[in-house]
């Protein structure tokens, strides 16, 4: 059935507004389709960050002090014995004929004997045999073993110095000597090994004072008190700053060839000292995933020799990049390992060289073998395997004299440190991470550099 108006034009404006509300709710339609795909984007986005968020979380939780700088004090209880047994339980399974005990070329830890005792004693001869209880008394001499024991005596020992004194024929007046360093006229004090032993055991030891205090009464048989033991560092350093200890330190350091250098926050108690600063995004990164102090924060800084045979710790106000540049010598040309820190990088304008720390490598090469999917990150094991190998031929090399490697070993290793390099490269450069670049691209990445 038609219904036709009889109105001239009423039909051609009825279909006109049906058009245009037609469209209308065609817009409307539109713009929340647009709306609610917008709305589904971001859900998906969100939902993926959060994906990002949870993995990282999860990585850190999985990380201990083997696999980042997070210090073992800070590890759960049992985290040690837990390593300890899957060591143990890998060694069993990597090698079932393995022998108990240390291995061929391992070198011992035991006691060696002395071939000069400071003391002979003879132990009696025994009363009765061993094996049939006969009695042996008159029985004739069959050899001889020995026993040797290593121990020592404390002596306390006090020394009283007389210090006479003169008068002068000019003035009259009497002038004493000088007591030894150490001690001083009209009083008691505590002699060099005393004090030696406080600085070991608080600084080297970080025996708290009080415990340190009943340590030594009870090896050394001396009541010392807390608060001596407290200042011990002290004195050392004031009798070292006498010496003039600093500048030889640093003179010695400045003329090495190779140095190595970490900082670490302290808490300084002390209402003048510097306060941690707000955190801050600055251009000096950490590829440690760490907790590290603001940048404003008291550090102390390490720097040392790779063989130990100089370590130098000195004092800094924060971590930024000036303060951490003050503190590596002046005059030192050399080549300087770190952990990657970039605030270290201003300084190659001055030295031969910047390398990363092989053992923070390999910790973080470590925790990135624990990311996948499946095995994708074995390049990571594979850049551990190849540090070890190159640290293996360098102590071999030493052993013999040499100070090179061997130009095709070395070219060897460098290739292929570089195609495991190259994998971590390819495999991790455009995946997404939370906090930007994934871990094993941040790694690789850093260790060219």
């Amino acid at each position: 059935m038609r219904f036709v108006s009889d109105e001239p034009g009423m039909a051609g404006e009825q279909q006109g507004d049906l058009v245009s509300g037609l469209r209308a709710v065609i817009e409307a339609k539109d713009e929340q389709i647009a709306a609610l795909t917008a709305g589904l984007e971001a859900s998906r986005e969100r939902e993926r960050r959060l994906e990002l968020r949870l993995a990282e979380m999860e990585r850190r939780l999985g990380m201990d002090s083997t696999d980042s700088g997070t210090p073992s004090s800070k590890e759960r209880i049992g985290a040690k014995e837990a390593r300890r047994a899957r060591r143990q339980e890998s060694e069993r399974e990597r090698r079932k004929d393995r022998k108990r005990g240390g291995q061929p070329g391992h070198q011992g830890t035991g006691l060696q004997r002395d071939p000069d005792p400071d003391e002979n004693k003879d132990a009696e001869p025994p009363a009765e045999c061993r094996r049939c209880r006969a009695g042996l008394d008159g029985a004739q001499a069959a050899g001889s073993r020995w026993a040797q024991v290593i121990d020592v005596e404390v002596i306390r020992k006090a020394t009283e110095w007389a210090l006479p004194g003169r008068e002068c024929p000019c003035c009259g007046t009497v002038t004493f000597a000088e007591p030894p360093p150490g001690a001083h006229q009209g009083s008691v004090s505590y002699g060099a090994v005393l004090n030696a032993a406080a600085v070991v055991l608080t600084a080297y030891g970080n025996v708290p004072p009080e415990r340190a205090a009943q340590v030594m009464a009870m090896l050394l048989g001396v009541p010392v008190s807390p608060g001596w033991v407290d200042k011990a560092s002290g004195r050392l350093a004031a009798q070292l700053g006498t010496a003039g200890f600093d500048a030889a330190m640093l003179a010695a350091l400045a003329g090495e060839k190779a140095l190595a250098a970490d900082e670490t926050p302290v808490n300084v108690l002390d209402k003048d000292a510097p306060q941690p600063a707000v955190r801050e995004d600055e251009e000096e990164g950490d590829p440690e995933e760490k907790e590290k102090a603001a940048a404003g924060a008291p550090h102390v800084l390490i720097v040392r020799t790779p063989d130990g045979r100089l370590t130098w710790l000195q004092a800094l106000g924060s971590r930024r990049k000036g303060d951490v540049a003050a503190g590596i010598p002046a005059a030192f040309t050399g080549f300087l390992m770190t952990d990657g820190y970039t605030g270290y990088q201003h300084l190659l304008t001055r030295l031969a060289g910047i390398q990363q720390c092989c053992a923070h490598v390999i910790r973080r090469c470590r925790a990135v073998t624990k990311l996948g999917p499946g095995g994708l990150q074995s390049w990571a094991g594979d850049i551990i395997a190849i540090l070890r190998e190159a640290h293996h031929a360098v102590a071999e090399a030493r052993a013999r004299g040499s100070t090179t490697l061997d130009a095709d070993m070395l070219d060897k290793l460098r290739e292929r440190y570089d195609k495991a390099a190259a994998f971590g490269i390819t495999h991790n450069r455009l995946r997404d991470w939370d906090s930007g670049n994934h871990p094993g691209y941040a790694l690789v990445i850093s260790s060219l550099n």
